[in-house]
């Protein structure tokens, strides 16, 4: 039986942390995630992709300030439509040439997701998802009086350590869900919610972007709910999760029961906005219904796939 797989990707997937990120590194390192990819659709899977867009967001913002007076600079729900085009265009590109050469007919096609948010979820209220470059004390006060930023401070020390903060809300569905499902079971490959799909909420029977970022990989859950993923597929900068994280007695998660992650979870061994979010993921997939959730490296998707690394999660 073919299996259905949601992959989420990281943001090393499309720019490492070291890189400017200009257009041929980011080229480079999607050219390494789609040979990946294609040895997952070699393998008969049904491939759904998601992605990261932080440090594309965070560039674009730059550009938004520095060009402000000569061009009216866009809101950040327009900054993620924009790069959810950017790498999808990427990542669809080399996928489709790639699958070329291995005489692989399949369809792919990047969608422009809204992804719905509560527009009474607590963070709104009280915003921490940091984005865009560090300012100093100085330029985030002007920040916070000319532009109405949220600005907190991320460092403990140092001239640059205040950063504008924004909400990141818990996702409640992908918007064109029904368009990607119906693509999906045509066999079309799609490229869907990157970095986390532009928030959106309902407010007078009408959608209307807001300021905020959401999560990939909780977005990427939904999206896997929508599209009837039977695999979850979470791909980062580390091979296994680890439990007891940053202590001499940390050691490395091989398999987890869903109980056993919930436990894990709620006595904080996965760090919020780092490994938390994907442990969340993978434990609402489960509950949903889904078969298999894995967190692994991008290096080792296909050992992952195969049971000879990664950290698996499973109903029991």
């Amino acid at each position: 039986m073919v299996k259905r797989i949601l992959v989420a990707l990281g943001g090393n997937a499309i720019k490492q942390a070291h890189e400017k990120g200009t257009v041929e590194e980011q080229f480079r390192n999607v050219k390494t995630t789609c040979k990946h990819l294609l040895e997952i659709i070699k393998r008969g899977y049904e491939l759904v992709i998601t992605h990261g867009n932080g440090p594309q967001v965070g560039n674009l913002m730059i550009q938004q300030e520095e060009g402000s007076k000569l061009v009216p600079p866009q809101p950040l729900d327009v900054l993620g439509a924009m790069t959810q085009g950017q790498i999808g265009y990427m990542l669809q590109q080399t996928l489709i040439n790639y699958m070329e050469k291995e005489g692989i007919n399949k369809p792919v096609a990047t969608v422009v997701t809204q992804v719905l948010v509560n527009r009474d979820d607590p963070d709104f209220q009280d915003p921490h998802k940091p984005v865009g470059p560090f300012y100093t004390l100085e330029e985030a006060e002007n920040l916070r009086r000319v532009k109405n930023y949220f600005i907190r401070k991320v460092k403990p020390s140092g001239g640059r350590v205040y950063r504008r903060v924004v909400p990141s809300p818990d996702p409640v569905k992908p918007i064109e869900g029904e368009a990607i499902r119906r693509m999906v079971d045509a066999g079309i490959i799609v490229i869907a919610s990157g970095g986390g799909g532009i928030p959106v909420i309902e407010a007078s029977n009408a959608l209307k972007g807001v300021e905020a970022v959401i999560d990939k990989d909780l977005a990427g859950e939904r999206l896997a709910e929508v599209v009837k993923a039977d695999v979850f597929l979470v791909l980062t900068d580390v091979e296994k999760a680890l439990l007891n994280y940053g202590k001499p007695d940390e050691k490395p998660i091989d398999k987890m029961t869903l109980e056993e992650a919930k436990k894990y979870y709620r006595e904080g061994h996965f760090l919020p906005g780092s490994m938390g979010p994907k442990v969340l993921a993978c434990i609402r997939f489960l509950e949903w219904g889904g078969d298999k959730a894995i967190i692994t490296s991008l290096d080792k998707a296909i050992d992952a796939l195969e049971g000879k690394t990664g950290t698996h999660i499973a109903k029991r």
